[in-house]
């Protein structure tokens, strides 16, 4: 028959018992932290690669302007969440490479409420992300609508001529910009007070 644990041997325990609580309670603070920060991370890390069809953003025009044209596509959704109707003023742009282009979206708030949103966007095929670069446009901000308003909402673009010197896009003569608005929660006093930097109607 074993002899029962001194004092001692159970303050080890506990001790013991103790330091991988703490250790487990550490490592799930960690693992949380690293969670909330995963999609800025993650944003950052595409918009530096152009992964996922990530676009770029410059702060002035493309030095250089090539004979080469592409041919520009855009599309527009909405999330389910938000009573807005979004579309491109133009269904396509063509355009030269290293050329500053100017570009419409407009959106109308269908509901009876100021409603916020706010634009996520992509280019395709994807490998063209790293070569698409915005220089205004209206993703870089919340969008406030009041009820009923429509607005056109520019963004200003030109496509990289580091492209044709790239194996994977000097082919490419056709590409897509997608925007996806989703809602943003504001209180009624800052949607009343915060519109759009867009071209009201």
């Amino acid at each position: 028959m074993s002899e029962p644990a001194t004092s001692s041997e159970a303050k080890v325990a506990s001790s013991s018992n103790r330091a991988v609580v703490l250790w487990c309670l550490g490592a799930l603070a960690v693992m949380g932290s690293v969670t909330a920060a995963s999609p800025v991370l993650y944003s950052i890390f595409c918009q530096v690669t152009g992964y996922g069809g990530t676009t770029q953003r410059a702060i002035a025009p493309s030095q250089q302007i090539l004979d080469r044209v592409v041919t520009v596509r855009f599309d527009a959704n909405v999330s389910p969440q938000l009573a807005w109707k979004f579309e491109p003023v133009q269904n396509t742009i063509d355009v030269k490479v290293g050329e500053n282009a100017l570009a419409f979206f407009r959106a109308t708030n269908t509901s009876d409420k100021p409603l916020t949103g706010t634009a996520a966007f992509n280019v395709a095929p994807e490998t063209m992300g790293l070569y698409f670069n915005k220089i205004e446009c209206f993703c870089f901000t919340e969008q406030t609508l009041q009820p009923g308003q429509s607005v056109e909402m520019p963004v200003t673009f030109f496509v990289d001529p580091k492209m044709m010197a790239d194996r994977d896009t000097m082919g490419i003569t056709d590409l897509t910009l997608s925007y996806v608005f989703y809602p943003v929660k504001k209180t009624a006093a800052a949607a009343a007070v915060t519109g759009p930097a867009a071209k009201v109607e």
